[in-house]
């Protein structure tokens, strides 16, 4: 489709969705549908509006239309040697860019090279009232409304339709190798942060049932060195290892089905062993904790002890979310988060309940 003919669609929609007060879902492959609340609406579908705008490797900047098939930029970076270094997870083969944006999720480098977040440089929005909106730029250094940019990383398609992204790229690292340790819970966590401390080129880590599993990236004499100095055993097949972290196919996730609940926590690195019923998997040097436990397990035991190690829980995967999906908001964060709201959605109609049932 036409870029043009589908913005003057998609604002009609949303002007005449705004004046009847009707819901919308803003949705593009649909692959991280399950993310977040049941959504409730007539659908937006943003797969029409793809493709690569620019695009210059010396530059490390890539700007494409939010339903470009996240498939097709990575592999397009991948052929100059480049990488979306947050390793977004996909969860299928229809994951779009606007959606991988909106879902704000990164994968296991998240610990050595930040979050999506903070690879947004610029974004184009259309808002409630069908104005289409520029914020940030192309560049580090053009900050005009970068923090807006930010913003809609993890918004969940509340505040408006995500039509252009510009994210910055990396280069894809010389080398790598996977090393295996056998350890308790305790000992990686102690282990995490001490080598967290040094000059080590460790890019993600996965400690699950006594294993602990380091990636190393970087320069060849950087990866050699740390080899040598860490010692372990080799991982053999680690690239679809790591794979299987980042899109939830490993073994352990498998575990997560109608009887059994999947949380997210996000913790200070340093938080010891938590007292909680079921089966644990850490990553991002102890900072993410995956918790597979009894769906009736009272949810407001471990959003106590995650509050209470100065953290949060997500209820990422269930068959019964209405407890509600994310960590409740203090007042004061919960206010600003409606201003904003009501700043871009002035009707209301964006994916409504998807973060809140409130919101």
């Amino acid at each position: 489709m036409d870029a043009e003919l589908f913005k003057q669609q998609a604002k009609a929609q949303i002007l005449a969705a705004g004046a009847a007060r009707r819901p919308l879902e803003i949705r593009g492959g649909g692959s991280k549908s399950w993310y977040g609340q049941q959504v409730q609406g007539e659908l937006l579908d943003t797969r029409a509006y793809c493709g690569v705008i620019d695009y210059e490797p010396t530059e490390l900047v890539i700007t494409a239309r939010c339903g470009t098939p996240l498939a097709e930029i990575e592999a397009l970076l991948a052929q100059h040697n480049q990488m979306l270094a947050f390793e977004p997870p996909h969860f299928g083969s229809a994951a779009t860019l606007g959606g991988m944006v909106a879902s704000g999720l990164s994968g296991p480098a998240r610990q050595a090279v930040g979050a999506l977040r903070d690879f947004v440089l610029g974004a184009v929005l259309m808002d409630g009232k069908g104005d289409v909106l520029h914020f940030g730029g192309q560049v580090m250094k053009n900050v005009a409304g970068y923090d807006v940019s930010r913003l809609l990383a993890g918004s969940l398609g509340t505040l408006g339709l995500i039509l252009e992204v510009s994210l910055k790229v990396l280069p894809l690292p010389v080398a790598s190798s996977s090393r295996r340790f056998a350890m308790t819970e305790a000992e990686a966590i102690r282990s995490l942060n001490q080598w967290g401390g040094l000059p080590l080129p460790i890019s993600a880590s996965c400690w699950q049932d006594g294993m602990l599993t380091l990636r190393l990236s970087g320069a060849q004499a950087a990866v050699s060195a740390a080899e040598k100095n860490l010692g372990g055993e080799a991982l053999a097949d680690a690239g679809n290892f790591w794979q299987a972290i980042r899109e939830q196919t490993h073994g352990f996730f498998a575990a997560a089905t109608a009887q059994k609940a999947l949380w997210r926590l996000s913790l200070p690195s340093t938080t010891t062993a938590l007292a909680l019923p079921g089966a644990t998997l850490i990553e991002w040097g102890g900072a993410q904790r995956w918790l597979i436990t009894d769906a009736d397990t009272d949810l407001q035991l471990i959003r106590a002890a995650a509050a209470d190690a100065g953290g949060h829980a997500t209820l990422y995967r269930s068959a019964d979310k209405s407890a509600g999906v994310f960590h409740p908001l203090a007042p004061a964060v919960a206010q600003i988060h409606r201003r904003l709201k009501a700043s871009f959605d002035p009707s209301a109609i964006f994916n409504i309940g998807r973060m809140y049932p409130d919101f």
